[in-house]
């Protein structure tokens, strides 16, 4: 896990896509809302996702491999 202000985030990338997926169907409009409702860095997840072959995609509002 990697610690963010509110909570910990899964540092396994498959767990990682898995949790951020599963907010952004069930309960936040996207990426940035999600980030800012639970305390970590939109950013700095964009860019773990893209270091291991993955983005954010915003008109899907997931994420998908590259």
């Amino acid at each position: 896990m990697f610690y963010t202000e509110t909570q910990m985030l899964p540092k396994d990338m498959n767990m990682l896509i898995s949790y951020i997926n599963t907010g952004l169907r069930d309960k936040y409009e996207d990426l940035e809302d999600m980030a800012s409702s639970e305390g970590f860095d939109a950013k700095e997840i964009a860019d773990k996702l893209t270091s291991a072959g993955f983005r954010y995609d915003d008109e899907l509002k997931r994420v998908i491999g590259e």
